[in-house]
């Protein structure tokens, strides 16, 4: 992508209605447009990250098994109301509409009772399971705080696995295989040593479930963490009970702001009793399919990269889910030779398969490599009259600040 083209403009002040460090750094860099509290839109830039990260999480539920599906966000009342769950004074998050005819209906915040629903035409006995399905979906939640830019939104896409399973047994197995492809996707997505498993309430369904919190600042929940064990207990459970359950002393914890960027809990059956997904099994008995859920919030967990992976000058994007790898940056003179090595080189990076962004406007080196810091693109190149000198191009780390000089001929 040559710069000069790319739909998108940095921008030199945060803007005034924004309080959260993600947003204000991702309108800034022309990743993201805010188009009311709560709703934003991703340009060029921020859909190339977004998407960068749906695939490492989509990679690893395939890993694990998962199969997906898309579903409408639409809602019919008539499942929710099975579960009590169509109430606002149940729910208070929904958004909710009527039909030209007055029929009233829901915008989804989760997808338990449509998904319930819909597995009831294609489980009726044991050897249909056991299966996990999922999808990336915007979810809706009328949220009545909406200030951590897309940390918390409105509108915002979320990664929902579902499973089903014959009984605890089996589906605790594949709780636990869960749990680690969870952790394997915020190692790829570069915040997994900031990421502590935290025990939450398991609610109605189980003693605990489990959230995946990254401790940072701008985060929400207040989590206890034993930093040598790697693991946290939220606040809402944290008691001597709890603590000795899990071998964890009170001492040793610290108190820490956190995000949670993933859960994943048992459903048990509440669901499927509620909606009538059964299965019999080998002696012909009909019993109601055991059921988990596995969140992750793919725009959140952009939010918490775009916190923590930042210095004063900007973002600065782990490889895995940059937008490009090089930000290749020409700083013309007046006899062409920087625009034809430059344009040629672009050239050649693209053919090899290596995503670059080409800075090819024509504006000062200091606008450029403010832009080029700002945007944050794991390497620069830079080409000038004096790199040709050396037959070169400079190479700026953005994460150390490093810089060395390269062969034109090696690269």
């Amino acid at each position: 992508m040559k710069q000069s083209e790319l739909f998108t403009k940095t921008r030199r002040e945060a803007p005034k209605d924004e309080v959260s460090k993600n947003a204000e750094l991702l309108i800034r860099a022309g990743y993201i447009h805010k188009e009311m509290a709560g709703a934003y839109d991703f340009l060029p830039l921020g859909l190339r990250v977004l998407n960068k990260i749906v695939g490492i999480i989509r990679e690893e539920m395939n890993v694990l098994g998962g199969q997906e599906v898309y579903m409408t966000a639409l809602q019919d009342r008539t499942s929710w109301e099975a579960t009590d769950r169509w109430d606002e004074k149940k729910v208070d998050i929904w958004f909710k509409t009527k039909l030209q005819n007055e029929t009233e209906l829901g915008l989804a915040f989760t997808h338990e009772e449509p998904l319930t629903s819909l597995m009831k035409d294609h489980v009726r006995s044991y050897k249909d399971l056991p299966s996990s399905i999922y999808q990336f979906q915007n979810k809706f939640r009328n949220e009545t705080r909406a200030k951590s830019g897309i940390l918390r939104g409105r509108e915002f896409l979320m990664k929902d696995m579902y499973s089903f399973n014959v009984d605890e047994e089996t589906h605790n197995d594949f709780y636990e295989k869960a749990k680690i492809a969870y952790k394997i996707i915020y190692d790829r997505l570069g915040i997994g040593g900031d990421t502590i498993i935290t025990f939450s309430s398991g609610g109605t369904f189980s003693k605990y479930s489990h959230e995946f919190q990254t401790l940072c600042e701008a985060g929400e929940d207040i989590v206890y963490v034993d930093m040598e064990k790697k693991l946290a207990v939220n606040r809402e459970v944290l008691n001597d009970e709890v603590l000795n359950d899990l071998g964890l002393k009170k001492e040793n914890l610290k108190e820490c702001k956190a995000i949670e960027v993933g859960n994943i809990f048992s459903l048990g059956t509440k669901f499927s009793s509620a909606l009538g997904l059964n299965f019999k099994d080998k002696t012909g008995i009909s019993k109601p399919v055991i059921m988990g859920c596995y969140g992750i919030g793919p725009t959140r967990v952009m939010g918490t990269i775009a916190e923590i992976w930042s210095d004063d000058k900007g973002l600065v994007w782990p490889e895995s889910v940059a937008p490009f790898s090089i930000h290749l940056v020409a700083l013309f003179g007046a006899d062409g030779k920087v625009e034809k090595v430059a344009s040629e080189l672009y050239r050649h990076l693209s053919s090899k398969g290596i995503e670059v962004l080409y800075d090819d406007r024509q504006c000062s080196a200091g606008e450029k490599f403010s832009d080029a810091d700002l945007i944050g693109i794991p390497w620069r190149y830079v080409v000038s009259s004096k790199t040709l000198e050396a037959d070169a191009v400079e190479v700026k780390d953005r994460k150390t600040g490093n810089v060395s000089m390269k062969k034109i001929q090696s690269l």
